[in-house]
This record gives structure tokens, C-alpha cells and sequence, in this order.
């Protein structure tokens, strides 16, 4: 199930539904802090960063042992985050999700993507492309043809993962890349910790993206050729007034 952003009254009914009838909560430590209000009497199982096979067969293992289980994440759930670890780990065991099966349901989230742009204006009303710089489980060959090709189709670009501790120069070649099929002064939105404590955001260029204040808990969002800024605000328009003015 996702979280959402991280406010809890961001949280969808749904995915506040699940967690207050499940008898265990599992996930990454920062996630389930997020939520702590709501995890009171519960079993509530947290593991480090990078342990996601571990929560997801923990997960499992209680769930086939009888109990209702939550395996959360931020955002979306099956956006860059837990639904495909448990579904591939299901394959991998060969486990039954049909009918008299292992009862298995994906409880969306406010995803971040969605969350930044709110802040920022309107820069995802037109066609995009999301694309991960960590190349932790992704050859980073395959995420250079990636953001060549999306660059190249002028697609608005959301770039996740962007900048961590270890991987310090992969979002100035990102950017390199993208500049190489359009203007260096494209908009950028960059926004950290999207509706939550702490959150900041900036509007800058293609140029300037780089140099801006970038962690993993950054998203970046490279407008198209047609995005513009007003009255700061990044927007990316439909095509609505060229295609039939204004009324």
C-alpha cells in the first residue's frame, strides 16, 4: 500500500482503511514513521534502505501464517517502489493469488511525481516520461538511451533517484543529455520532500538543475519544448488556446 507523500491527510481513505485492519505493518524505517499515529497496538516490522526482498518475503511469510498484512511504501506503491518485489517473490514461490489463494490487493498512493507538480504549477498536463538515475539495479547504458530517446521525443522528463551520497555525477550527465536535444534554458522543477516537513522547492534551467540542492529525496521535472514559467509556476500547456484561442 502507499503512503502518499507523507502527511497523513494526504493519505487516500483507502490506503487509511488498510492500515487500520491490518494486524502487522512492514517497511523501510523513514516510511513507517510517516504513519507511526496510526500503527499503535500494531506489529510493526521496520528494516534498513536496500533491504526490499527481505520486507517483501517477511511480508509474505506473515501473510501465509494467517495474519492481514500492510507492506507499505511512499508514493505509489507500484511506482518504482514494493508491488512488483511481492509479485515477482509470488512467482518466485509459486504461490496461488487466484480464488482460496493468498489474497493479495495493491492500495495506490498519492504518487510523488503527482505530489511535486502540484507544487509547481501544472508541468505534467501534456505527455512525460519518468526515468530513475540509480543505476543500482538498472545498467546506467540503458538509462542514458532512455533519457536520449525521451529527450528526443520531447517528452516533459521526471527524473527519480537523482542524486544520493554515492552517485554524485550521474544527474550532470542526465542533464547533458537532455541539453543535447533541447534548449539549456528548458524549465526545471525541483522539489524536495513534496508535501511534507522540510519541503522546498525551485524553478530553474537545464543549465542550472545541476548545481541545485539535490538528494534522493529530490524529483526533478525538465519541462518540453513548449513549458514555460509564470508568476512562479511551471506549466506545460495542453495545446487548448493554440488550437482554439481564447473564448
Amino acid at each position: 500500500m502507499g503512503l502518499g507523500p507523507g502527511r497523513l491527510d494526504c493519505l487516500t481513505g483507502q490506503a487509511r482503511q488498510a492500515l487500520e485492519e491490518a494486524q502487522a505493518v512492514v517497511g523501510y524505517r523513514t516510511y513507517l514513521e510517516l504513519a507511526a499515529p496510526l500503527l499503535e497496538g500494531k506489529q510493526v516490522v521496520a528494516s534498513a534502505m536496500t533491504r526490499e526482498l527481505d520486507r517483501a518475503g517477511l511480508a509474505l511469510d506473515l501473510a501465509l501464517r494467517g495474519q492481514k498484512v500492510a507492506l507499505v511504501s511512499s508514493g505509489d506503491p507500484g511506482i518504482y517502489a514494493m508491488a512488483a518485489v511481492v509479485f515477482e517473490l509470488a512467482r518466485s514461490r509459486g504461490l496461488d493469488l487466484g480464488p482460496g489463494g493468498l489474497a493479495l490487493e495493491v492500495v495506490p498512493g498519492v504518487p510523488a511525481l503527482a505530489a511535486a507538480a502540484s507544487l509547481l504549477g501544472a508541468p505534467l498536463s501534456h505527455d512525460f516520461a519518468c526515468v530513475s538515475l540509480s543505476d543500482r539495479l538498472t545498467p546506467w547504458e540503458l538509462i542514458e538511451k532512455r533519457l536520449s530517446l525521451a529527450a528526443e521525443a520531447d517528452f516533459v522528463i521526471v527524473l527519480y533517484n537523482p542524486k544520493s551520497k554515492g552517485r554524485a555525477w550521474q544527474l550532470g550527465r542526465a542533464c547533458e543529455i537532455i541539453a543535447g536535444k533541447r534548449s539549456p534554458q528548458t524549465p526545471v522543477g525541483v522539489v524536495r520532500k513534496a508535501l511534507r516537513q522540510g519541503q522546498s522547492l525551485e524553478i530553474t534551467d537545464l543549465a542550472g538543475a545541476p548545481r541545485a540542492d539535490i538528494d534522493m529525496q529530490t524529483l526533478l521535472i525538465v519541462g518540453n519544448s513548449q513549458s514555460f514559467t509564470y508568476q512562479g509556476r511551471l506549466v506545460t500547456p495542453r495545446g487548448y488556446i493554440d488550437k482554439y484561442g481564447e473564448k
